[in-house]
């Protein structure tokens, strides 16, 4: 793999788990926190361990490029609110540093692969449809999620809403309307040049609404093909998302993922415009 100016698309401060977390990266314990959280068992480890702040524990053994390794080494230390799930072979965490309303993590466990950038783990095919896998598994929990937080607010979620307040009744639970398709509104891949040392899919919702989208380079990285769909590896050599620095894809202009505006390099208007959609995209 070759890459030519490789930039980061994220600050130093969050590379080093120094930056002030996004009041929405621990959420509240809910049903997306304890669902698919496995019941923890005493733990060699100090019973106060669990209460060490995150950026302590992080670059504790695992520091700065390296800090997802706290979480696959001993996912059992975190609580629920940034710990999801894990299991021999993946972790599911909370993004410290979420750049949509809802961003969240998927860590492999593979010794082998775990420290491959993602263009080389994912030529091996059988690795490939774990994480595909288990990366539909996290999506339909973040799905599950959005419809928990949003489906009030949106149009398509009416007759859903409707039972769910008592104002219609059904007779058997599989008469229960679906409502939205909110997994379409789940985003699910890895940057082609990844700020992080461990291999990591991110899955997050589209809305690209956070406190803690703060630049250009931030929106770019998930607005532009230096996000790789899971979908699309493996990559075929010729591939030109394989060389990001050469196409310019973080300092690229900022056009809005809902309405395809430009708004060149201004982001504070890219800002206030995400606001905007980010309420209408409720809505729909």
């Amino acid at each position: 793999m070759t890459e030519e100016n490789p930039q980061d698309a994220i600050t130093e401060e969050e590379i080093a788990g120094t930056a002030s977390p996004a009041s929405s990266a621990l959420p509240p314990r809910n049903a997306f926190t304890t669902l698919m959280s496995p019941k923890r068992k005493a733990s060699p480890c100090s019973p106060t361990s669990s209460k060490k702040s995150f950026t302590k524990m992080a670059t504790n053994a695992f520091s700065r490029r390296d800090g997802l390794g706290a979480y696959i080494s001993r996912p059992e230390k975190y609580e629920p609110s940034r710990v999801i799930y894990y299991n021999a072979d993946f972790v599911a965490i909370h993004d410290m540093y979420p750049k949509s309303s809802i961003h969240t993590l998927l860590l492999p466990r593979s010794e082998k692969h775990a420290l491959m950038h993602p263009f080389d783990a994912f030529e091996d095919a059988e690795f490939l449809a774990a994480v595909r896998e288990q990366a539909a598994k996290l999506k339909a929990i973040v799905a599950s999620e959005l419809q928990r937080r949003y489906g009030k607010f949106s149009k398509q979620d009416e007759p859903r809403e409707a039972v769910l307040n008592g104002e219609i009744e059904i007779q058997r639970d599989e008469d229960m309307p679906v409502g939205r398709d909110w997994e379409k509104e789940v985003m699910v891949g890895m940057h082609t040049r990844p700020s992080m040392n461990h291999l990591h899919v991110h899955v997050l919702s589209r809305d690209r609404y956070s406190e803690c989208l703060k630049h250009r380079k931030h929106y770019n990285s998930f607005a532009t093909p230096f996000f790789v769909p899971l979908d699309d590896f493996p990559l075929a050599e010729d591939d030109v998302r394989r060389h990001p620095g050469r196409e310019g894809y973080l300092d690229s202009d900022m056009t809005c993922w809902k309405c395809g505006k430009n708004f060149g390099n201004k982001f504070a208007r890219l800002k206030e415009h995400l606001k905007e959609e980010f309420e209408e995209w409720k809505r729909e």
